[in-house]
């Protein structure tokens, strides 16, 4: 006896919910297993002086942007009628292309450290209207720029700069793969199930962003309790080799 035409259009309910669950398990263990996921927020937060509110707000806005762009690539391959060999192949290039973009903007970030670190001056701690405090190093030899002292504190260059590293680390999650999403999208969409497409994508999202978020969150808690006054100067080079290494993980181990 022959499938019915509804039957042929999507997928058993039954099928979909072990594809959401399988979603939902991969990219759990795929966030957990790769520090790249967690610890740039974790290491930048405790070197910028964030609030945990807002180390947390960009940890999302990044995870959702590195999904978003996988999401964005599968629809046009189904489009399209690419293999999942090739688009697998493709988001491999990716891959390689954001660790060393990570890499870079880390090695970048751990020389800017030690610049900062070596030229000193003393610090000025700062609220910002977020909550977030920011101490600062302020060298009195330098001269001051017009305009700076009777500047708002939050329209400062270092506030500038935040948010260029934010944005810089957000342009980088959203180059960076959700490699295992890709196949997981090929099934329901091959029975062209609208439903088990968005499903499947919707637990995948929710699992990646939900365990950077509870990682970073943890990491950040702890980091809170870890005082090592001679080396605090180097924070924020010591963040940058964080992230270097984290991008390291991803080319060369297959994190």
């Amino acid at each position: 006896m022959g499938r019915s035409k509804d039957d042929r259009e999507a997928p058993m309910p039954d099928s979909i919910s072990v594809l959401a669950v399988t979603a939902l398990t991969i990219g759990l263990v795929h966030t957990a297993i790769g520090p790249d996921h967690y610890l740039p927020f974790i290491v930048l937060g405790k070197a910028e002086g964030w609030t945990l509110r807002k180390t947390v707000f960009w940890t999302a806005v990044c995870g959702l942007g590195h999904v978003a762009s996988s999401i964005l690539l599968g629809a046009i391959g189904i489009a399209v009628g690419w293999s999942v060999l090739g688009m697998e192949s493709f988001e491999g290039v990716r891959g390689a292309l954001a660790g060393w973009a990570l890499i870079g903007f880390g090695a970048l970030y751990f020389l800017w450290g030690l610049y900062k670190a070596r030229t000193g001056g003393h610090s000025h701690v700062h609220v910002h209207t977020d909550g977030s405090v920011h101490a600062h190093a302020h060298d009195h030899k330098a001269p001051a720029r017009a305009g700076h002292e009777a500047a708002p504190h939050d329209e400062s260059p270092h506030v500038r700069k935040h948010r260029r590293t934010m944005w810089t680390l957000f342009i980088i999650f959203a180059l960076g793969p959700c490699e295992p999403l890709i196949p997981l999208l090929m099934a329901p969409a091959s029975e062209h199930s609208v439903a088990g497409i968005a499903l499947v994508t919707g637990a995948f999202t929710v699992a990646t962003v939900g365990t950077m978020v509870a990682i970073v969150t943890l990491g950040a808690m702890g980091l809170q309790f870890v005082r090592i006054r001679p080396l605090e100067r180097f924070s924020h080079a010591l963040s940058g080799a964080a992230i270097a290494a984290s991008g390291l993980a991803i080319n060369f181990l297959g994190l």
